[in-house]
């Protein structure tokens, strides 16, 4: 009978915590798995060590305490290997990326990628949508165009991970690949990714390539989103050979 009970608290348990990990928004997911894997390598690093390990314990230890983001020997060097986790990546020193609608002004912070925005038109202009919770935000859907939507929809999706199944046959749910409409300015193509007018081609690239790594749907991205990152950069080389 202990065994039976022990078994259905254990299906409980995983099950609560499936679901868990599916509500949760993939950028705190993937730091708490990096801030985990860097505490759980330097104790398995220790434990080897004291056992006189010291071939394994040594680099175990370096990559431990570079998936937590410290490194004895500086940015370079070691430090690196946790950049396949993301703890070693070169940060971009506060640098974001401005996205504009209608009715919306986005902006992607490079650092955490986080996505924050505020309503610019209708009748809850001047407010972040931070001060809303999920109920509040889907009614707002359709009062906006569709390329409003869709932008919207991208907060959404990186704020509250799961809010499509908890909506599902609302109007608006087919909305995440409307295009932009018109043509994008040089002015916004900078904003998008996050340079000063002038970069170079080279710049361009780095920025291109960066931003979409992080608009990756593991990452919590979107289609719209990355369809802009796309764009802005196809706009800026245009204009380099022209």
């Amino acid at each position: 009978m202990a065994t039976l009970i022990a078994g259905v608290i254990a299906v409980i348990l995983l099950y609560s915590l499936l679901q868990m990990f599916r509500a949760a928004n993939p950028v705190i997911l993937a730091r708490a798995i990096k801030i985990v894997g860097g505490v759980v390598s330097l104790a398995v690093a220790a434990f080897t060590g004291l056992r006189g390990e010291l071939a394994v314990a040594i680099p175990l230890g370096i990559f431990g305490a570079g998936l937590l983001g410290w490194s004895p020997f500086g940015s370079s060097g070691f430090s690196n290997i946790g950049g396949m986790f993301g703890a070693g990546a070169k940060r971009s020193a506060g640098q974001t990326s401005k996205v504009r609608s209608q009715f919306l002004d986005m902006t992607l912070d490079h650092d955490s990628g986080e996505l924050s925005g505020r309503i610019v038109a209708g009748p809850y202009a001047g407010h972040d949508l931070g001060e809303f919770d999920l109920p509040q935000l889907t009614a707002m859907i359709s009062g906006f165009d569709a390329e409003s939507v869709a932008l919207f929809e991208s907060y959404l999706d990186r704020r509250f991970p799961a809010w499509r199944q908890d909506a599902q046959g609302h109007a608006a749910g087919g909305q995440s690949g409307t295009a932009s409409s018109g043509k994008m300015t040089d002015e916004e193509a900078y904003q998008i990714l996050g340079l000063q007018p002038g970069a170079s081609r080279d710049e361009i690239g780095r920025a291109h390539r960066a931003l979409m790594k992080k608009l990756h749907p593991d990452q919590g991205g979107s289609t719209y989103l990355a369809a802009r990152v796309n764009q802005a950069k196809d706009t800026l080389l245009r204009t380099h050979l022209s």
